[in-house]
């Protein structure tokens, strides 16, 4: 199985290094020195890392047979593909790779059905499930413990509790001004 790790960004310096966004919980593990790694596009690749280090907050790559900064600015916005065994587990108790949460069933506490997970959106902030409804629509869930309360890779569906208005339209709205202001509104 094919697992998305990175994109490439911009060079850095004149040595062929490029900035990577990370789109793995285990970079260690995924784009070590001497990973071999697939690219889309496939022309690009593949590639192997030939080092690695973190500069100001950034992770920087350099691949082998890519020595200065026109080679690495060729291989900007590349996705890097690691091939994983599909059995494979992250290493945290409650962490999950994409493709085991892909297509998972979504419903509340109560068992109603709210959809199907048809893709996870990586935010800087936060991950979310984007949920295509039995009617079509889709709705976005944020993936933090407050709402998705349970992931039940056996039974094949997600557990959640969403605050009003996150489903549905009937949000709770509370007024900010009391009634009895005290005001004459005639």
């Amino acid at each position: 199985m094919q697992l998305v790790v990175a994109r490439i960004g911009r060079a850095h310096g004149i040595k062929g290094e490029v900035t990577v966004e990370v789109r793995t919980d285990e970079p260690e593990l995924r784009l070590g020195p001497g990973a071999v790694l697939t690219t889309d596009p496939a022309s690009a690749g593949p590639l192997t890392i030939e080092t690695g280090r973190v500069h100001s907050g950034r992770l920087l790559l350099r691949f082998e047979g890519v020595s200065d900064r026109t080679g690495a600015e060729a291989l900007r916005n590349t996705l890097l593909i690691a091939e994983i065994d599909p059995e494979e587990l992250p290493e945290g108790e409650d962490e999950y790779y994409d493709h085991q949460l892909m297509d998972l069933d979504v419903v509340t506490a109560d068992g109603t059905e709210v959809g199907r997970i048809t893709e996870i959106s990586h935010l800087p902030t936060q991950d979310l499930f984007i949920v295509e409804r039995p009617d079509g629509s889709e709705v976005m869930i944020p993936f933090v413990e407050e709402i998705v309360t349970e992931i039940d890779l056996e039974e094949q569906k997600a557990v959640i509790t969403p605050p009003p208005g996150l489903i549905d339209d009937r949000a709770e709205i509370a007024s900010s001004r009391d009634d009895s202001s005290g005001r004459d509104e005639s």
